[in-house]
C-alpha cells in the first residue's frame, strides 16, 4: 500500500502551454500531514504509519481524541489516515509529509465521495430509454416498466436495475495525470475527472498501475518543436524565393507575350479569309 496525501478540492481552472494548447484542471489545495504514529508488525502484524491532515477546534474534539493529542503534543487534526508501509524506518513521529510525495509522478489515483444526485429515475440512473411517448402510452413515459417475473419466482431480484439514490458513493478515479504543481502555495493541478464536489475532501495515492502513455507536457513540446521547424522552412523559402520569382516572372511574361501574339494572328488570318471569301 502507498501513502497518501488528503487534499480539498477547490473547482476548476484552466491552463495554457507555450504550443498554444489549453487543457482543463481541476485545482486541489493540499495541507502537509503530519505522522503522528508508527505501528510496527510487533503491535498489529503489519508496519503502517498514521498520519494527520487538517486542522480542527480543540472544542469539536471527544475526550477519548483530546487525550489521544495531548499524548502526541500535537493541534488536533480532522483527517486521520492509516497507510501501510514496507520500509517503516523511513519514517519518524512528528515529520511532515507534503506534496514532495509526487515530485517524481506522472499520474496519480483519486479517491473521493461522487456527487449525490438524490433519488433518481431509471432513464438518469440507469441510461434506460423509457416508454413511448406518443400513442399507448399516458402517464408512464419515464417509467421502467415491469420488474417481476410470473408466479414463480414471485419476487424481484436483487441487484434489479431500478429507480433508487444514485451518487454519493466512494469511487476511484486512476491514471489522472499531474499537469502541475505549486509547492509554494500547496497546490496541485491534475488533468481529468475528480470525483467530488467542490470543497469536497480527496485521498490522492500514487498510481497502481504501470502506465506508458504519453503526457500533456510531452506532447506539447513535440509541437513546439515541429511549429519551429515550419517556421524555420519557411523563412528559408522566403530567403530563396526572390531570385526564383523573378526567373519565374520573366517565364511567365514570355509565354504571355506568345500567347498574344499567336492570338493576333489567328484573328489577322481570320479577317484575310473573310474578306477573301466575301
Amino acid at each position: 500500500m502507498t501513502i497518501g496525501l488528503i487534499g480539498k478540492k477547490i473547482g476548476m481552472t484552466r491552463e495554457f502551454f507555450d504550443s498554444g494548447i489549453s487543457v482543463p484542471v481541476t485545482v486541489l489545495f493540499i495541507e502537509k500531514g503530519r505522522i503522528l504514529d508508527i505501528i510496527t508488525k510487533q503491535q498489529r502484524g503489519y508496519d503502517a504509519i498514521r498520519v494527520g491532515f487538517g486542522k480542527v477546534k480543540s472544542s469539536k474534539l471527544t475526550k477519548q481524541m483530546k487525550g489521544v493529542f495531548a499524548k502526541k503534543t500535537t493541534e488536533p487534526k480532522k483527517i486521520l489516515k492509516e497507510f501501510r508501509v514496507n520500509n517503516i524506518s523511513e519514517f519518524k513521529e512528528g515529520n511532515e509529509i507534503g506534496l514532495e510525495l509526487f515530485k517524481d509522478e506522472k499520474f496519480v489515483d483519486i479517491t473521493s465521495k461522487t456527487i449525490g444526485k438524490g433519488f433518481a429515475g431509471v432513464m438518469k440512473r440507469h441510461n434506460f430509454s423509457g416508454l413511448r411517448a406518443s400513442h399507448g402510452v399516458s402517464v408512464s413515459h419515464r417509467s421502467h416498466g415491469s420488474t417481476g417475473q410470473n408466479q414463480d419466482p414471485g419476487k424481484v431480484f436483487k441487484g434489479k436495475k431500478m429507480a433508487g439514490h444514485m451518487g454519493d458513493k466512494v469511487r476511484t478515479i486512476q491514471n489522472l495525470e499531474i499537469i502541475k504543481s505549486d509547492l509554494e502555495n500547496n497546490l496541485i493541478y491534475i488533468k481529468g475527472s475528480v470525483p467530488g464536489s467542490k470543497n469536497s475532501f480527496v485521498l490522492i495515492k500514487k498510481t497502481i498501475k504501470k502506465i506508458k502513455r504519453e503526457t500533456t507536457l510531452s506532447k506539447s513540446k513535440k509541437a513546439l518543436a515541429e511549429i519551429s521547424k515550419t517556421s524555420e522552412k519557411k523563412s528559408d523559402i522566403k530567403k530563396t524565393s526572390p531570385e526564383k520569382q523573378t526567373s519565374q516572372n520573366k517565364e511567365d511574361n514570355k509565354t504571355a507575350k506568345k500567347k498574344d501574339e499567336k492570338e493576333k494572328n489567328e484573328a489577322r488570318s481570320n479577317k484575310y479569309r473573310r474578306k477573301k471569301s466575301g
